[in-house]
């Protein structure tokens, strides 16, 4: 991939965090928004919307940061095991490991006496369940081997990233991060094979 590229895939990244925090942050506190727009509060609405962009900035660099990071481990994952299969076992591990911490300790932490633990269930079992359509996608992209990387980059990252809002644990701001990271990720691993590929003379 050449620099040029590099360029896009920030940039493109950026309005993509920029764009899908704003749609969710409007979607998630509309009851407070609302009258903003029946009223027609054009200074209002710019205001919050500013705000949701600069904050969508913000997550997509996060999400740049850790899609690289990755890319890096991932590279000494396979140098360090040898095999691809072992590389691959090994992550399947992590993800289980993570999705159980993400679920347990969470509860553990947050949950008051007699709360269900299926909230908590919900929230991991949409993380897996977004993850492997994502590296599914991938795979039907490239080939079969990458769909555990692009499920642990999904899954593993994506909870690594999340985790300032995992420790305030306060229900606009958990969404509100999880959803641009999840798109960003998504985003820059399915775009990330298109831009690798050399140009047809």
């Amino acid at each position: 991939m050449n620099s040029r590229n590099w360029v896009r895939l920030f940039l493109s990244t950026l309005l993509v965090g920029g764009i899908t925090t704003s749609i969710t942050g409007f979607a998630l506190r509309w009851g407070d928004y609302k009258e903003f727009f029946l009223s027609f509060d054009i200074v209002e609405i710019l205001s919050i919307l500013l705000w949701l962009v600069g904050v969508g900035f913000i997550f997509s660099i996060i999400s740049q940061m850790g899609f690289f990071a990755y890319l890096t481990i991932h590279r000494f994952g396979l140098g360090i095991f040898r095999t691809a299969a072992l590389w691959n076992a090994i992550q399947i591990v992590l993800i289980l490991f993570v999705i159980f911490d993400l679920v347990y300790f969470r509860y553990q932490l947050f949950a008051a006496e007699g709360d269900s633990v299926v909230p908590y269930l919900m929230v991991a079992f949409f993380l897996l369940l977004f993850s492997a359509a994502v590296a599914y996608i991938k795979m039907k992209q490239t080939n079969k081997m990458a769909f555990i990387p692009a499920l642990f980059f999904m899954t593993v990252v994506t909870t690594v990233e999340w985790v300032p809002a995992l420790r305030v644990n306060e229900g606009d701001w958990l969404y509100l991060m999880l959803i641009p990271l999840l798109i960003c990720n998504a985003y820059q691993l399915l775009l990330l094979s298109k831009l690798s590929q050399p140009k047809k003379s």
